[in-house]
């Protein structure tokens, strides 16, 4: 029986899905699946092989979300997606009511309401730890199915309402990445780029995510270079290595006649030891990304204004704050079951009689 990555849900949920007796499937389909949470439109990614599987992370059970797949997606599934789109604006602003009613110190982000009408999920963001048990109930009797409390990190938030980053770009979080990398400054600082916090900040107002890309790179790179502060003998006599061009793998030194002059690293004959102070550490540091107003801006939007049929967003809530992110302390909770971080517990209701 074939097997499929399917992407699913706002939050762009990551599954194998089997396949029914011999349906197969293409890339970009778009499909009917039953996930966890119930049943919900998919994009077909790929085909589930090993080689797939092995880059997937797992989940702390060590278990991959998963389900069946039911059918391709017909035109009167599109109707009806097309549907719960405008239901879910009207939801957005009931919701947005009750909150305001019941004084909750929360901020509503976005309202999903799955295609089989098997829940409604809220997502909000807040400081503080938020008794919403009886605002679950009201909402629970207003749209007369099973609610769902979420709440998500600023940097989920701009996964679920940012469109285009500084590149000129669909925004990653958005796009490809299934899960957020951590980032530091020092990240930032290795690769030279501006410490301007409205250049190297996100839309989440946190340190951009293409930032951890090239960082490996950059790290073996150095490590093949003399450390700044080092003594090193050349072609032409002894020097003191001032700066690093990475990349380049060129330095700047100061020769013992008090001239500046950039060298190529192969030029390098030896390292006189005891200079240039203790090697750069492996780990990452924990240096804080500086505060900068979000670009997504410090208001929610209404419901989403995507395509009904789109299914780009992956699986991310709060459990994805990274070292690094600036989000603010998470209060007391449960464990999220697809992530290893804590996140607010998620409060569910049953319609009222």
């Amino acid at each position: 029986m074939p097997r499929y990555v399917i992407r699913y849900g706002v939050m762009r949920h990551l599954g194998v899905f089997s396949a029914r007796g011999r349906d197969s499937f293409l890339r970009g389909n778009r499909v009917i699946a039953r996930t966890p949470r119930g049943q919900e439109a998919g994009e077909v990614l790929c085909e589930a092989t090993d080689a797939v599987l092995a880059q997937m992370p797992p989940s702390p059970d060590g278990q991959r979300e998963g389900g069946q797949i039911v059918r391709l997606l017909s035109h009167d599934d599109e109707t009806e997606l097309r549907r719960l789109f405008e239901q879910e604006r009207q939801e957005f602003a009931l919701c947005q009511q009750r909150i305001k009613e019941s004084g909750l110190d929360m901020r509503l982000v976005d309202v999903e309401h799955l295609y089989g009408g098997e829940r409604v999920v809220v997502y909000y963001l807040s400081e503080l730890r938020v008794d919403f048990r009886e605002l679950v109930k009201t909402l629970a009797k207003d749209f007369q199915t099973r609610v769902e409390m979420r709440q998500i990190g600023v940097r989920d938030e701009a996964k679920l309402l940012a469109d285009y980053g500084d590149c000129g770009k669909p925004v990653c979080c958005n796009t490809h990445l299934s899960e957020m990398p951590p980032v530091s400054m020092k990240m930032a600082k290795l690769q030279k780029a501006t410490l301007d916090p409205t250049k190297i900040s996100g839309r989440c107002g946190r340190l951009k995510c293409c930032l951890r890309y090239e960082y490996d790179t950059y790290r073996d790179l150095q490590r093949e270079l003399p450390r700044v502060g080092a003594d090193i003998v050349t072609n032409t006599g002894r020097a003191r290595v001032l700066a690093q061009e990475i990349l380049a793998s060129q330095l700047l030194v100061e020769t013992e006649d008090g001239r500046r002059i950039v060298i190529e690293a192969a030029d390098v004959l030896t390292i006189l030891p005891g200079r240039g102070g203790p090697p750069p550490p492996d780990d990452d540091d924990d240096e804080r990304p500086p505060r900068h107003n979000s670009k997504s801006g410090s208001h929610s939007r209404g419901p989403r204004n995507d395509s009904v049929t789109d299914s780009r967003r992956e699986p991310i809530s709060t459990h994805n704050r990274v070292e690094g992110e600036q989000s603010p302390p998470a209060p007391p909770a449960t464990t999220d079951p697809i992530g290893d971080a804590p996140i607010e517990p998620t409060g569910d209701a049953t319609p009222a009689e």
